[in-house]
């Protein structure tokens, strides 16, 4: 397991911190967080995240421009969201993707990192 520089875990130091971003940015966070750490990718998944707007919109059949919205917010967090991935995991981020499901309300932020030289990777390709 990963440690961040204050000794705690870095995968629940990731989830607090996109958990934090995401409700700063939009005014309500996701409930449930977690964060997978494997060779050099890091994803959080994400549940319950939407907001009551957000699930007003849904119902009266705007999915399309809810899921627009939300690809705006990612893109203008994700500066944030990889400074504090950087900072909890000691690893420079290649490449942020993100992802968000309506039903069920699940969204994954991915962080693929630069590769570490002299570690043997996961998989074979």
């Amino acid at each position: 397991m990963v440690e961040d520089a204050l000794g705690g875990s870095a995968s629940a130091a990731v989830s607090n911190a996109v958990v934090r971003l995401l409700r700063e940015i939009s005014g309500r966070g996701p409930t449930k967080a977690r964060t997978y750490i494997t060779g050099d990718l890091i994803a959080v998944v994400l549940q319950d995240q939407l907001t009551v707007g957000a699930q007003t919109l849904i119902r009266r059949g705007a999915t399309a421009q809810v899921l627009a919205g939300r690809a705006v917010l990612h893109e203008a967090i994700s500066p944030a969201m990889t400074a504090a991935v950087e900072q909890h995991s000691g690893r420079r981020v290649l490449a942020h993707l993100s992802a968000d499901n309506i039903d069920p309300d699940i969204a994954v932020e991915s962080f693929v990192l630069v590769p570490q030289t002299g570690v043997a990777d996961d998989a074979s390709a």
